[in-house]
């Protein structure tokens, strides 16, 4: 909850505290007006107060944001990704979901890094699925190209790295052949076991290149991958086979990887969060991304 907590503050100030302080009564009414039991906040929270319980005896997860625009897009994409390997959605307020809980729940970070192997299979499997929903028709959903225009600001990031960051942002949307819908945030912690099968949380919704899906999966997990002795021949062994598995060119997928983590290190940035981590990872890749 600390840390939960302490990202709220940084990034809303007094709003995120009141808020803070309003969570068990809106988790109150919210549980009256569904009949939900047994609601326990869970141990890894973020941006998002999320609670585990139960609707009828069916296990689920309360998420309860400040964001409404960012759970209606998450919402929106849960409906548009059903049956492509994500879990189902049972209600949702302007402020709060309630989706399927997946049991036993246990995240593929468990898998690192012993099992990087099987955790790439999985990933890529999920990927493929995912892949093969549709844009939604009216969609709100924007295009990563307009996620990317935060590049185009002046930021505390040497001004080597974000002329680099740019100019290879746009050789990539010019030579996108195809756009999909993305997940968006496809990282070890957001792919959870469900029975013998793996599901996705979390989707953040973005429409663009499918080779983009893979790079949130690379870095991650977060602190733990760049901290490792095998950091570099993790990061590279996750590029080659994700580029034999789904038959991307391998160049394309570390240039995502270094655009992204020079995007995270923004967003870090701007929600005074500890850049640190994606300091060093836009570094790690800048020398492997050539202009």
């Amino acid at each position: 909850m600390q840390t939960f907590e302490k990202s709220i503050m940084n990034m809303y100030g007094e709003k995120g505290r009141k808020w803070i302080a309003e969570i068990p009564d809106i988790t109150a009414k919210l549980a009256k007006k569904y009949n939900l039991t047994e609601l326990k906040p869970v141990s890894n929270m973020s941006y998002n107060y999320v609670a585990s319980g139960y609707l009828n005896e069916k296990p689920i997860i309360l998420k309860l944001g400040l964001n409404a625009e960012a759970l209606a897009k998450e919402e929106h994409c849960l409906q548009a990704f059903a049956n492509f390997g994500v879990v189902n959605i049972f209600f949702s307020e302007e402020y709060a979901l309630v989706i399927e809980q997946a049991i036993p729940g246990v995240t593929l970070k468990g898998y690192f890094p012993h099992r990087e192997e099987e955790s790439i299979e999985i990933t890529s499997s999920l990927i493929k699925k995912l892949h093969h929903a549709n844009i939604p028709l009216n969609h709100h959903v924007y295009h990563v190209r307009d996620l990317l225009q935060v590049l185009n600001n002046a930021l505390n990031i040497p001004n080597k790295i974000l002329i680099k960051a740019r100019k290879i942002r746009d050789k990539l949307i010019a030579s996108t052949k195809e756009n999909v819908l993305l997940h968006g945030d496809l990282h070890h912690e957001n792919i959870l076991q469900n029975g013998d099968d793996w599901v996705v949380i979390d989707p953040k919704g973005f429409i663009g290149d499918p080779v983009y899906e893979a790079a949130a999966f690379i870095r991650n997990p977060i602190p733990e991958l760049l901290a490792h002795e095998n950091a570099k021949n993790i990061i590279h062994n996750r590029i080659f086979h994700f580029a034999e598995i789904l038959e991307y060119p391998e160049q394309r997928i570390i240039d995502w990887c270094f655009v992204q983590a020079v995007l995270c290190w923004i967003w870090a940035l701007e929600d005074n969060c500890d850049s640190f981590y994606f300091k060093e990872l836009t570094e790690f890749f800048d020398r492997v991304t050539p202009m």
